[in-house]
């Protein structure tokens, strides 16, 4: 049986089941690791949201969306300001490098009629900020970060060769708008160092949190998943790049090419419509002035 649609045509809000429990502090953010290391399966995000928090979040949208309709009528431009950390000798990327990463963003959001604008570009040289962007997050965003809930304040560094990137969530903005922000390692841009995650890709997916996408094996195989209809059911995380995966009893193959599973960057390829006015939903209720 399929889960109850979240968002059906031009976006008007649907029901969600349940009553929603209290936030916690794990909707505030989620870390993403890379899909495989060592021929070994990696642990889920740092932060993995629980069946009732996912609930909760999806709920708040309805509520805040309540009798308005979410119109796709065209593209949202989102201003980036791109924040640069480096150590005296790692990390300092070129215009051309920054800028294929916008132009690697709008590739992929084009189907969700979103785009990205860089309005800015900065470098900071702090080895301690550089190796340890979880350990300075707080820090490193109350000195550089600029602009409100709509302007994605971009960082790199070098997160780790086991976790790739983390981002903030919508919903948490209200609350802490001090760590708002998307940070990615450096290596991850196109042309970079690390080996399958090189194209961009680890931006995209971190950026679709950002705009508040979950990952489609969100919930395995219990409603409402990540709340989206024509993202199939997923028992978890798509490993590597398979030609087919089908983890769970409910019609649809495992979606192991959208942007917000696992799989390698040369396997991911798009977004669904239904993650595109899901996307559209929430910056109406999160993120538009």
């Amino acid at each position: 049986m399929r889960r109850r649609v979240l968002f059906v045509m031009l976006g008007a809000v649907a029901a969600i089941i349940g009553s929603p429990p209290a936030l916690g502090r794990t909707t505030a953010e989620a870390a993403c690791r890379p899909a495989q290391r060592g021929g070994h399966r990696t642990p889920r995000d740092r932060e993995n949201f629980t069946h009732g928090q996912v609930v909760a979040m999806l709920a708040d949208l309805r509520r805040r969306l309540a009798g308005q309709r979410v119109r796709l009528d065209g593209p949202i431009v989102v201003p980036v300001r791109f924040h640069v950390i480096a150590s005296a000798d790692r990390g300092r990327l070129t215009p051309a490098e920054v800028n294929a990463q916008i132009a690697t963003l709008n590739r992929a959001y084009s189907t969700a009629t979103l785009s990205f604008r860089l309005v800015s570009t900065d470098l900071t040289t702090d080895s301690d900020w550089f190796e340890h962007p979880q350990l300075y997050d707080r820090a490193i965003k109350s000195q550089l970060s600029r602009g409100g809930p709509g302007t994605l304040n971009l960082y790199t560094a070098a997160v780790g060769t086991d976790v790739l990137g983390f981002s903030t969530f919508p919903q948490a903005y209200r609350a802490s708008p001090g760590i708002d922000g998307v940070v990615i390692d450096y290596r991850t841009l196109p042309g970079g160092e690390t080996p399958h995650f090189n194209r961009g890709d680890t931006a995209v997916h971190e950026i679709g949190h950002w705009l508040g996408l979950f990952h489609p094996f969100q919930n395995g195989c219990q409603a409402p998943g990540d709340g989206v209809d024509d993202t199939p059911y997923e028992a978890g995380p798509t490993q590597g790049c398979p030609s087919f995966k089908d983890t769970c009893p409910q019609p649809g193959t495992d979606p192991v090419h959208n942007f917000m599973d696992y799989a390698y960057d040369d396997c991911m390829t798009g977004f669904t419509a239904g993650q595109g006015e899901l996307i559209h939903a929430v910056w109406l209720a999160y993120r538009a002035k």
